[in-house]
């Protein structure tokens, strides 16, 4: 029960994370730079102390008694998550959608579920499952086959994106076919994906905040397992450096592309462009809430991180379907995404079963 809990937690956490993006298409009259720096302070600076507050009693006071040397590890892998954020958008701008996505998610995933397993082979740690611990146990070579699988149908999808951009460029020339660059786009994609596992390493490395919280509600809630909101104490200070990166870099596009302008336009449907934003920051801020609650029902760092990750591509994948982003390719492209989805899919239920006999 804990597994399939664990699971559906994560799988709430994808969706909210591979639908975050639709509320920001309802965004009228606006720089890019500015609804999503306006979504990010709801989604980095409001919403995480508040979901701390609603949850773990006195969060602050354990920020403020954690040594000083954990705060500034978690503040700066924040940092560097949220330059691989930004270096998101130039990955899908040289490289299309569907290749940007699936290559920056795959790495990110790979990077962020196996590194910290390594740095635990080198720094031991109670609770935390090292690379060897992985690859010498039955669930773990399990949680390792259900990765390549998870890769594989990356590869896919990522292929599939490819075909894509053929297809429609055949039909009629585009933008994202003008700007197609493969050797760029891979050098951007391989920064992006390798920084934006950075959230991970942030979560290990603000941990000890983590296992207070989730000390004091134990021994509040004696029997009662594991606190599934431990996490929320690491988010704050993670996303304060998110936030640092993002702000900055909006403001320097604000002043380059005098848009300063959009957040007092009344020519623009203002309410509705701050509602729709906050909307989007809120559920993307939801996808790192319930990944808490998975862990915490999972236990293991790289599981998680795998099926955050797989969850996501699943679901932006599936959105690209309703949304008919697929509608004029041709059947073999058709074909090629939906059995890249079929093995995230699968990918999900080898890791799932993985984490079953482990536990």
């Amino acid at each position: 029960m804990q597994v399939i809990f664990g699971v559906l937690f994560h799988f709430i956490g994808g969706f909210a994370s591979g639908s975050f993006y639709i509320p920001y298409k309802k965004v009228k009259g606006w720089a890019w730079e500015s609804y999503w720096i306006v979504g990010g302070i709801f989604s980095w600076f409001i919403v995480p102390p508040l979901a701390a507050y609603l949850t773990i009693p006195g969060f602050h006071e354990i920020i403020k008694h954690t040594s000083g040397s954990i705060l500034w590890l978690t503040y700066f892998f924040g940092i560097l998550w949220g330059i691989g954020g930004l270096t998101y958008g130039l990955g899908v701008r040289y490289l299309g959608v569907s290749l940007g996505s699936s290559i920056i998610l795959g790495l990110s995933s790979v990077f962020g579920a196996l590194l910290p397993s390594i740095y635990y082979d080198f720094n031991p740690k109670t609770g935390k499952d090292s690379f060897t611990d992985i690859i010498t146990s039955n669930w773990g070579q399990l949680v390792i086959i259900g990765l390549l699988v998870c890769v594989a149908g990356i590869v896919l999808c990522g292929k599939a994106g490819m075909m894509k951009e053929k297809d429609l460029a055949a039909q009629k020339e585009t933008k994202e076919s003008v700007e197609f660059k493969i050797g760029l786009g891979l050098v951007v994609s391989i920064i992006s994906g390798i920084l934006s596992a950075c959230f991970a390493f942030g979560i290990d490395a603000g941990k000890d905040m983590a296992h207070e919280a989730n000390n004091v509600w134990k021994s509040l809630h004696p029997g009662q397992g594991e606190f599934l909101f431990q996490n929320n104490v690491t988010y704050v200070v993670i996303l304060w450096g998110g936030l640092t990166t993002n702000f900055l870099w909006c403001m320097v596009l604000n002043a380059r592309n005098k848009t300063f302008g959009d957040y007092t336009n009344e020519k623009t449907p203002l309410l509705s462009n701050y509602v729709f934003s906050a909307m989007a920051g809120i559920t993307w801020f939801l996808q790192f809430f319930f990944y808490g609650m998975g862990e915490s029902k999972l236990g293991n760092g790289a599981s998680s991180w795998i099926l955050h990750m797989a969850f996501i591509i699943l679901i932006a994948n599936i959105w690209g379907l309703v949304l008919k982003e697929w509608s004029a390719v041709s059947k073999k492209t058709f074909r090629t995404v939906l059995l890249g989805i079929a093995c995230i899919v699968a990918s999900i239920i080898i890791v799932g079963y993985g984490n079953s006999i482990k536990l």
